[in-house]
């Protein structure tokens, strides 16, 4: 398995984040199908040419309890564990994130996409936009 390593972005990556951007406010939040983490890991794999991480969890759980679940299961007290046994360390500073770049923010803590001066999460309310200031992580993608 690849890990810890900068996956490379495909050609026209800005429009298939564009798309997912649009895409995700239209379609209703799920647990292990449409939520943070699977979205943030799908839009992840679609933008680079890095394996398809979200397949330890998608569709594993229905419930935030079911996704506690399956997180201790892969050995992981948290998604920052996940995101650092997945991706390595992350950025010094999560300022640092560039459009595209996985992030961790928000409280609770949910996995994101930076999209400019902000990141984008999946959440139950819909696409939420929070600023690079709130959050605590980001990866390099």
């Amino acid at each position: 398995m690849e890990r810890h390593r900068v996956a490379t972005r495909v050609p026209h990556w800005e429009q298939v984040l564009a798309d997912a951007i649009q895409q995700a406010s239209a379609r209703p939040f799920a647990w292990g199908q449409h939520d943070c983490a699977t979205w943030a890991f799908d839009l992840h794999r679609d933008l680079t040419d890095g394996p398809d991480h979200a397949a330890l969890w998608r569709g594993r759980y229905r419930t935030p309890i079911g996704c506690g679940r399956v997180l201790r299961r892969l050995g992981w007290a948290s998604f920052e564990e996940g995101g650092r046994a997945l991706l390595g360390d992350p950025l010094p500073n999560p300022r640092l994130a560039q459009r595209g770049d996985l992030i961790l923010g928000g409280a609770p803590e949910a996995f994101g996409i930076v999209i400019g001066a902000k990141a984008a999460f999946v959440a139950p309310e819909g696409l939420v936009r929070l600023s690079l200031a709130t959050c605590r992580l980001a990866w390099r993608t």
